[in-house]
């Protein structure tokens, strides 16, 4: 059984250990939202969706800062073997506020910040510093 948010955040990674420009990854709803929140929090430069039925994908473009990458780290948390849920009083927050955490909400996929501020606990997709 694979995890296609697993390889999402590695292709990720993999991309930025080479400096490559961008980065395409195999379309899903939930992947282009976590790549959005990535965007929002300018982890990322933009995010496209291209092409159609079922060759779409998500075309990342990756942020570097003075040459390095300006995502340091990123970490699966919730994996399809172990889910990991919190409540909203448990959501602790990433390298002392410097990263996210991704969490799956009933009101659709935030960052730890916006639960903590709608007052909504969930699954906790991953780490991303």
């Amino acid at each position: 059984m694979t995890d296609p948010i697993a390889d999402m955040l590695t292709r990720i990674r993999n991309a930025q250990l080479v400096s490559q420009k961008e980065v395409r990854i195999p379309f899903s709803r939930l992947k282009y939202e976590i790549a959005k929140i990535l965007e929002e929090n300018n982890f990322v430069e933009k995010i496209n969706k291209v092409g159609r039925g079922p060759r779409k994908v998500i075309k990342i473009s990756l942020k570097y800062i003075d040459g390095r990458p300006a995502i340091s780290g990123l970490k699966r948390i919730s994996k399809p073997g172990r889910r990991v849920y919190v409540p909203v009083k448990k959501i602790k927050r990433v390298k002392e506020g410097y990263g996210i955490a991704i969490i799956s909400t009933p009101k659709g996929l935030m960052t730890d910040k916006e639960a903590r501020r709608n007052k909504v606990g969930g699954e906790i997709i991953c780490e991303i510093w």
